[in-house]
């Protein structure tokens, strides 16, 4: 693909394009007009101006858009974004149909639905099966926009296959489900929804929470409620409309709870435990759909005390459905909720350190539940907390589309290590993403791998945190945010270097080696240039990093490349392996701005 740059193009900003139309007033002349009593002719309408014309998408542009917008872009998807425009392919994911996870997990269920062992263990490969189809759905589902956002809130909402969730791979699958559709919805919607599921009931051991017993000193398990608020919703402090601190007037910032709060908002998530059963029922014993399916509420188990947090009353005799909506409803109504969740997002889709201003207009967008696109069409519901609006004002904002903000040496964010691997097997076409025979797809969580798993955190902190600012580096010098480098140090960057060569020069290991070869990449549009060197590091460049590499960086790779002899097939194909790691390990590539 060639590169076209336009010269003056204010990069990805879409302008709706309309014919200006003149209204002409019909009025009586010399010789037609009407009678005494008619009325006065209307006076001539002003003329409309016309809007600007729609500036045409250069593929360098298509290919940042993607980059930010996509687990990657491929040639296929350049080009339809390129014909389509913005605004168009950005409205079409929205109505994509959502690739889902639980019904392919199950179909590889053994026929009675059973997935333990007779000693309780998973039966050996299930538990890898959420990964499988989480890996697939990344790189081959069309609806790519949706498929990104639901990965930035499983960062969000954090559950995790490093716990006890591991030993029910469907509640996991349930759970992605969960988050895939409701990526485009209501984020209060969406919080009800995780309440209820299974994976989230186990992974912050709400699951089966009961009341408080005076008699044996039992309390409400507080984890949920905790991370509720701390992370899923409004933060730790209180936050001005552009996600900056709130001060205390004594250089201090507002905390917004204490422990009681947690303790009393606690009493909510009790009564709490699987579908089709007893409260208590013995795991063995439960029907087998019951881990995949939404949980139910057994009142007898719930606290029904008065519950008062965040300046919020539920009254005594309240029963669990109700204290959970009217909790969830008084959470989901701070003013913290809009900013600290769009921050967190715009780091997740375009850059790690947000301007505050950036942040409050994409606050906003959650307030108010819509964005008006550059042409003017109007994205979202009109319901606060719209998840539709808030990536379209994140993704068409001028701090992402247009050119001022990319020249700040704070703009941008390191792409994160899924995302690049994934771009890999897009940009270059693998036969096929089953990830079933790929041994180190199972878990690219070590810093000796990927350093990132989708699902698969170690914490409910995920693998970064959102306010992480890197000691002894220049960004934490200049007090910036970079989650990314959290997980970015000697291990992890060697690590990287060695999973893209591996998968670039086919030298994965195989669960059944005799199986069909899949990850499989398509190299012949580089080995058609791969003779010239410098020809191939320039369409490499094109067609991974939207055309940012540094002239030195270029001609590094290229000197490199030029030492692998390009006279036979054999040659090109390997320079082309080999100048597409180097790429795809260049700082420029690895800081997508």
């Amino acid at each position: 693909m060639k590169i076209a740059r336009i010269p003056g193009l204010r990069p990805g900003l879409l302008l709706g394009a309309t014919l200006a139309l003149f209204a002409c007033g019909g009025g009586g002349g010399s010789g037609g007009g009407g009678g005494e009593g008619d009325p006065p002719p209307a006076p001539p309408a002003p003329p409309v101006d016309p809007a600007p014309p729609v500036a045409p998408l250069s593929e360098a542009e298509a290919v940042r858009f993607l980059s930010q917008a996509t687990f990657g872009p491929s040639e296929s998807a350049v080009d339809d974004l390129v014909d389509r425009g913005l605004e168009d392919w950005f409205t079409d994911q929205l109505e994509q149909p959502a690739t889902l996870h639980l019904e392919s997990v199950l179909a590889e269920f053994p026929d009675g639905g059973e997935f333990l062992d007779e000693n309780g263990q998973p039966i050996e490969g299930l538990i890898f099966l959420p990964g499988n189809s989480l890996w697939a759905a990344m790189i081959e589902g069309p609806d790519q926009l949706r498929q990104r956002m639901a990965f930035a809130l499983s960062q969000i909402l954090v559950v995790s296959a490093n716990s006890n969730v591991a030993f029910a791979p469907q509640a996991l699958a349930q759970y992605a489900d969960v988050l895939t559709e409701g990526a485009f919805g209501n984020y209060r919607d969406l919080l009800e929804a995780v309440t209820y599921t299974p994976a989230m009931s186990v992974y912050l051991t709400y699951l089966r929470n009961q009341k408080a017993d005076p008699l044996t000193g039992r309390v409400p398990d507080e984890n949920y409620a905790r991370e509720l608020l701390q992370l899923f919703t409004i933060g730790l402090v209180e936050l001005n409309a552009d996600g900056t601190p709130v001060g205390d007037g004594q250089g201090g910032q507002v905390e917004l709870f204490d422990n009681e709060d947690i303790t009393e908002l606690a009493k909510v998530f009790t009564g709490l435990s699987f579908a089709g059963s007893a409260f208590n029922t013995p795991l063995r014993f439960l029907p087998v759909d019951s881990f995949h399916i939404p949980l139910d509420t057994f009142d007898a188990f719930h606290s029904t005390e008065s519950k008062q947090f965040l300046d919020t009353a539920i009254p005594a005799g309240t029963l669990t459905e109700d204290s959970i909506d009217m909790a969830l409803d008084a959470i989901f109504g701070h003013p913290n909720v809009g900013p600290f969740i769009g921050r967190q997002l715009i780091q997740r889709f375009v850059t790690s350190a947000p301007e505050p201003a950036y942040v409050q207009r994409v606050g906003a967008a959650f307030d108010a539940g819509s964005y008006t696109l550059p042409s003017g069409e109007v994205v979202g519901s009109g319901n606060r907390g719209d998840l539709s609006a808030v990536i379209a004002a994140i993704l068409f904002d001028d701090e992402a589309r247009g050119p001022d903000a990319r020249e700040r040496e704070s703009f941008g964010k390191l792409r994160e290590p899924v995302l690049r691997f994934t771009h890999w097997a897009r940009a270059f076409d693998i036969n096929s993403a089953d990830a079933s025979n790929e041994v180190i797809l199972r878990n690219t969580s070590g810093a000796e791998s990927l350093g990132q798993h989708p699902y698969l955190s170690p914490s409910v902190f995920n693998f970064y945190r959102p306010g992480y600012i890197a000691p002894g580096t220049s960004t934490g010098e200049a007090g910036l945010t970079a989650p990314e480098l959290q997980i970015t140090n000697a291990t992890s960057i060697v690590g990287y270097a060695n999973f893209i060569t591996a998968y670039a020069l086919e030298l994965t290991p195989k669960v059944s080696p005799g199986q069909p070869a899949t990850f499989v990449p398509d190299y012949s549009d580089e080995i058609a240039v791969a003779q010239d060197a410098n020809a191939l590091v320039q369409h490499l460049d094109d067609k991974l990093a939207h055309g940012s590499l540094h002239t030195v960086t270029k001609e590094r790779i290229a000197d490199i490349t030029d030492s692998i002899d390009g006279s036979s097939d054999a040659g090109r194909l390997l320079r082309a392996q080999v100048a597409s790691v180097l790429v795809m390990t260049s700082p420029e590539y690895i800081v997508l701005r």
